[in-house]
This record gives structure tokens, C-alpha cells and sequence, in this order.
């Protein structure tokens, strides 16, 4: 009788390809390059927003007493209650005027330009505009401050938020062409031709495929244009002269006095100024963010 022995197999440790000396600590000094880096910029960042929502709880008497850094023992809210009693409603009623009244004009042009200059790109004509968009994107608003100044007069729209919302839309549809158009032309042809062949017209081609399909750029550019109106400060500070036709930033001025600033009523005030603004950027920055990379990228 004979026996046979087995010898038990075990199992063969796999073994990781070498990697060359030095690769992994540099992978993990630049992550921890980038993180610090990352840590800082948020520290310039809050650090601002800190100090100014400490300051706008502070007592004007005692801001300059104390520490700008350390919030106040006893936090006030009178700052704000000054700044909403000082006429804020009627400031902040025109602020919303003069951003939506710029701002859905100027998409829905845009829209349509784009949809041409995409469409009828072998039209001469509408090359030409749609240079005359790309030369737009070149002229800074300081440039027309003086041309822009003497058209309203001879409109007879001075001292007026007509005279605020005009130049808005001329400087929101060059930017806004140009996202559109990108995003436009990355729609695939074959849907325009099938469009074309079920008899719709171009402009049921443009409200029922263009306007679906281009949903994200057309949010993108609403709400950076709208941002970028918010914020505006020349054209109210120009083109208005009236306490009642203020916006906002404009508004700020009003607790600069002769010979001193009210720095916490200030800085109450860019708070409540910036809650709007937190709350759009907030509900769109993902359609923000990826419409613009996407629009520049494609």
C-alpha cells in the first residue's frame, strides 16, 4: 500500500509593482502642499466676512475702543435697525427694478442673437454682428462713462432707473452671446434637420428644442448677470442723482457723513446688501460654475 503526500500550496503573496523611489512621498507633499494652500485662502477669505459681521453688531461708541478682531460682549442689533429705518426698502425695490428689468432682456436677445449667428453662420451679415458682439466684450464700461452720460441726456432719462437698465442690457448681451452660441452650436444638427423636416418653423425650433436643450447656459448668464448688475456702482453713481433712485451699493454712501464714517451702520448695511446675493449664488452656483466651464470649454 502506498500513501502519497501532498504538499500543501500556500498561497503566493502578490507582490506590488515596484514604484519608483521618491514618487509616493511627492504625491503626498503636494497634497499636502495644496491643502495648506487651501486651508490659507480660506483664511483670507473668512476673515474679511468675520470682521465684518462682528463689526455690524458693535456699537459705534465703542468700535473704536476695541479689538477689531473679538466680537462684543454685548452684540446690538441697532446698526441694522438704522439701516432698514434709512430708506433700505425703497433702495432695495430698486435694485431688484433695474437687475430684473436688465436682466431678462438682455437673455432672451442674447438668446435669439445666438440662435442666428449659429444657424445663419454663412450669412455675411450676421458674421459681421457677430463681430461686433466679440468687439463689445473689448470695451470697459469706464471707456463710455462720457458717452454713456451725454445719450441719456439727450433721451431725457437722466435721474431715472430706465437710464440704469438700457446700458445694463447693452453690457450683458456680448458675454451673453457668446456663452449662448457655444452651447447652441453643440446641439447636434441632425435635430434642427428633423425639426426642419416635421415643418416646424425656426421659431418653434427655437423655443422647443434650442431653449430646452441650452436650459443651463441660459441660467448661467441669468445669474451672472444679475450678479454682476447687483454690484453695479459707476452707472447709479453717474446716471442718478435723486436719494429716491439710489440702488443699494449707492446706498452705502449714505452713512458716510462730512467728517466721519458710521463704520458698523456701513458694514450692517453690506451685510443685508450681500444676503440676496448668498441666497441666488447659493440656489445656482452648480449651474453657474459648470454652465461657464462648459460654455468655454466645448
Amino acid at each position: 500500500m502506498t500513501t502519497t503526500l501532498t504538499k500543501t500550496r500556500r498561497p503566493h503573496k502578490v507582490t506590488r509593482p515596484e514604484e519608483p523611489n521618491g514618487s509616493r512621498p511627492a504625491a503626498r507633499r503636494r497634497n499636502w502642499l495644496g491643502g495648506l494652500a487651501g486651508w490659507l485662502w480660506l483664511a483670507v477669505v473668512a476673515v474679511p466676512l468675520y470682521w465684518t459681521l462682528i463689526t455690524s453688531l458693535k456699537d459705534r461708541s465703542r468700535y473704536y475702543a476695541s479689538n477689531p478682531l473679538v466680537p462684543s460682549a454685548d452684540p446690538t442689533l441697532d446698526n441694522y435697525r438704522m439701516v432698514v429705518e434709512s430708506d433700505f426698502l425703497q433702495y432695495f425695490v430698486n435694485s431688484v427694478v433695474v437687475t430684473a428689468g436688465a436682466v431678462i432682456p438682455a437673455v432672451l436677445v442674447s438668446f435669439m442673437a445666438a440662435y442666428a449667428i449659429v444657424r445663419g453662420w454663412r450669412m455675411r451679415v450676421l458674421r459681421a454682428v457677430n463681430g461686433l458682439f466679440l468687439m463689445g466684450l473689448a470695451i470697459p464700461l469706464q471707456a463710455t462713462v462720457i458717452p454713456l452720460y451725454l445719450i441719456i441726456i439727450k433721451l431725457h432719462l437722466y435721474d431715472s432707473l430706465p437710464a440704469l437698465i438700457l446700458p445694463s442690457i447693452a453690457f450683458a448681451i456680448p458675454l451673453s452671446v457668446l456663452v449662448l452660441a457655444n452651447f447652441i452650436r453643440d446641439v447636434p444638427k441632425e435635430l434642427f434637420d428633423s425639426m426642419r423636416v416635421d415643418g416646424a418653423t425656426e421659431w418653434t425650433t427655437l423655443w422647443r428644442l434650442a431653449a430646452p436643450l441650452t436650459r443651463p447656459a441660459i441660467l448661467t448668464v441669468s445669474i451672472f448677470n444679475a450678479l454682476t448688475i447687483w454690484n453695479g456702482f459707476l452707472l447709479p453713481l453717474v446716471l442718478t442723482q435723486s436719494p429716491d433712485r439710489r440702488t443699494l451699493p449707492l446706498a452705502l454712501w449714505t452713512f458716510q457723513g462730512q467728517y466721519g464714517v458710521n463704520v458698523p451702520a456701513v458694514l450692517a448695511a453690506v451685510v443685508l446688501t450681500t444676503l440676496p446675493v448668498l441666497v441666488l449664488y447659493a440656489f445656482g452656483r452648480r449651474q453657474l460654475l459648470s454652465g461657464l466651464t462648459a460654455g468655454f470649454s466645448r
